[in-house]
């Protein structure tokens, strides 16, 4: 419980959004790789995927490894961009084809995303917080709204 209350203190440092888009997602790509797709290593604190999405300008298929929050029989993703002032580029992505498909323990899994909005997204909002309280120190330092997307398989 203490490192994972560590880790939940360091991961809502502003450092932590400074250093983390560069470290995190390298290190997930190449464990995925090493695993046969079996994992990540952020698993180790919060349940992730592999989303291949569509290029919003290049067309081209975009692989980004996110934590996620499973959900039913989908998934929550959250656009925190760990609580650095732009949306992460993978939102774009989504919000112009929202057909994709994620890697979701060695397994391709064909999803459809969806942006909530209103009373949905607040409802999940406070499952996301309650699930990583760090999502709540993200948003109070940006002024733009947070994405969250619900994916449901296809």
């Amino acid at each position: 419980m203490i490192g994972e209350r560590l880790v939940r203190r360091v991961s809502a440092t502003r450092g932590f959004a400074r250093v983390a888009p560069h470290v995190v997602p390298a290190l997930d790509r190449a464990v995925h790789r090493l695993s046969r797709g079996r994992t990540l290593l952020s698993t180790r604190m919060l349940p992730g995927v592999i989303l291949t999405s569509t290029g919003a300008r290049s067309g081209l298929p975009r692989r980004t490894p996110l934590a996620c929050m499973p959900a039913g029989d989908g998934w929550f993703l959250v656009g925190s961009n760990f609580g650095r002032t732009g949306h992460p580029a993978w939102t774009y992505n989504l919000l112009g084809c929202p057909a994709a498909e994620i890697s979701w323990k060695g397994r391709d899994v064909p999803v459809t995303a969806r942006l909530l909005h209103g009373a949905e997204r607040a409802d999940a909002w406070r499952l996301l917080l309650a699930f990583w309280p760090p999502y709540a120190a993200y948003q109070d330092r940006v002024d733009r709204e947070i994405r969250v997307f619900r994916l449901d398989r296809s």
